[in-house]
């Protein structure tokens, strides 16, 4: 066995690492299809000893500094939790390309590799930041160019007096007949509660178990709050 067959070989540590960007259901289901193909790479790869999963959900991918399970595997890193983060591609990871080659730089002088799956980018690799930073910007170029049909789509929405929504916006009902949204006070009363224990230094987490506490109810009257 040669030396590049060793060190293939060797024992590592794994993380996941998987995002979407929206709420939708189908972006959830679309989630779990992620960490199940992640499963399924792990499979394939018994050298190594998966130790955990990051994921975050309905959260964007531009600004990694607002993702917290992105943020908690930067400090699970820092204390030598892992040794390698696996992430199916470069614009699950982050989309601006100064967070990519920062984060992975950073990474990579505490000893912990990012492997891109898809794009078959490893940042221990000689060409490997070269790659990252081509693959980010395409992913950067990709997120602008959305974001501006989407800002053009609602100004055009906007212009022609269309509804946006479905009606499940919390603290409103949708009234048809008038094509608009009436406030629903009593999950107005729960809006404005989040609003008042966010600003009183509550995190999200312990927000979402003050509202299972009290018993609020969310848009679908049920008794169910979590972080996101």
């Amino acid at each position: 066995m040669n030396k590049n067959e060793k060190e293939a070989n060797k024992p590592v540590r794994v993380v996941f690492y998987g995002r979407v960007s929206t709420e939708h259901e189908a972006q959830i289901s679309a989630l779990d299809n992620q960490m199940d193909w992640y499963r399924d790479l792990a499979a394939r790869h018994p050298e190594w000893t998966v130790v955990g999963q990051y994921v975050d959900e309905g959260i964007t991918g531009t600004d990694a500094s607002k993702r917290p399970s992105f943020q908690r595997m930067v400090e699970d890193a820092k204390a030598g939790k892992f040794d390698t983060i696996v992430t199916r591609e470069v614009s699950r990871f982050a989309r601006n390309t100064v967070d990519a080659l920062n984060y992975t730089r950073d990474l990579k002088k505490m000893g912990v590799e990012v492997y891109f799956v898809a794009d078959d980018i490893r940042t221990m690799s000689g060409d490997g930041e070269l790659r990252l930073a081509l693959m980010a910007t395409l992913a950067q170029e990709e997120s602008r160019k959305v974001r501006e049909r989407v800002m053009s789509g609602l100004a055009v929405a906007k212009e022609k007096g269309v509804l946006l929504g479905n009606g499940n916006i919390i603290g409103y009902d949708l009234d048809k007949a008038n094509n608009t949204y009436v406030i629903n006070e009593e999950q107005a009363e729960t809006v404005r509660m989040i609003y008042e224990l966010y600003a009183s230094g509550l995190g999200m987490e312990k927000v979402a178990k003050v509202l299972m506490e009290r018993g609020r109810k969310d848009g679908a009257g049920h008794v169910k709050w979590d972080a996101s």
